[in-house]
């Protein structure tokens, strides 16, 4: 089995090296809210928390981004944090903020090193993956260029192309999570995967969404997905697993594939 390529922060292996690293969502519309869930999620051990900023209320008020990401990281117990807005066109919330706003709001971020990881999707302008692809190496952020359908699996070219860009833009992880029509694209996106770490030198991130998609978030490190998601409170996707029923799962898998 070829091997799949580990998650490092700041030179370390996100989980100690396991695999997959679990990462639950924070998705509180407040800061209380989010402090609320960071209490709920960190004794479950998750290995990365997302704050899903495209719920938070204050989204344009970048000193309050700041503030609270400064807050979760206090109340986190050194559990690392990927700030991520999703488009809404990727399946995120809807903000009242344009993108140029967004793009400000993660450059702050990254300039304040109050988190860890950025995540931005391959569909933005190339001047804004570009602008955000150089703040965040400035300072030390790992990037992750994403790729999200909720409508579909696309066929394996455009599967294949949405990992090869993300290589060709510089980020240091690929991501890509598509919605499965039936068990068929479930496997289309793990042979995806599988590819991908043929073919790119990027750790991997790939989900197939919904009932039928769990099923990659709990073997698709098998296939070269680095990460997977799961419910620490509240979920951010659909067929996301409740982190202690897939912590449970996950050991016998691994018992299973590698013995440990």
């Amino acid at each position: 089995m070829k091997e799949t390529r580990l998650i490092h922060v700041q030179g370390k292996p996100l989980g100690g090296g396991a695999l997959p690293v679990i990462i639950t969502p924070l998705v509180g519309k407040t800061q209380a809210e989010i402090l609320d869930e960071v209490t709920a999620i960190v004794p479950k051990k998750p290995d990365l928390l997302e704050w899903r900023i495209d719920f938070f209320e204050a989204i344009g008020d970048i000193p309050a981004v700041i503030a609270t990401a400064l807050a979760i990281r206090k109340a986190s117990g050194g559990v690392p944090v990927l700030l991520t807005r999703r488009n809404a066109s990727e399946g995120g919330a809807p903000i009242a903020i344009a993108e140029a706003q967004v793009v400000a709001m993660y450059a702050a971020a990254c300039q304040a090193k109050c988190i860890e990881l950025i995540d931005y999707e391959l569909s933005n302008a190339p001047a804004d993956l570009q602008t955000l692809r150089e703040v965040s190496s400035a300072n030390s952020i790992n990037m992750i260029m994403s790729y999200h359908n909720f409508q579909l699996t696309p066929d394996a070219a455009t599967l294949d192309s949405k990992f090869v860009a993300a290589e060709r833009l510089g980020a240091d992880i690929a991501k890509v999570a598509v919605m499965p029509q039936d068990a068929q694209d479930v496997l289309a996106l793990l042979a995806a995967t599988d590819r991908a770490r043929r073919m790119i030198s990027l750790p991997l991130i790939s989900m197939s969404m919904g009932g039928v998609g769990s099923l990659s978030r709990i073997m698709g490190w098998v296939y070269g997905s680095a990460a997977t998601f799961a419910v620490g409170k509240s979920s951010s996707a659909p067929g996301q697993i409740a982190i202690e029923d897939l912590r449970s799962v996950l050991a016998t898998v691994r018992k299973a594939v590698i013995g440990q």
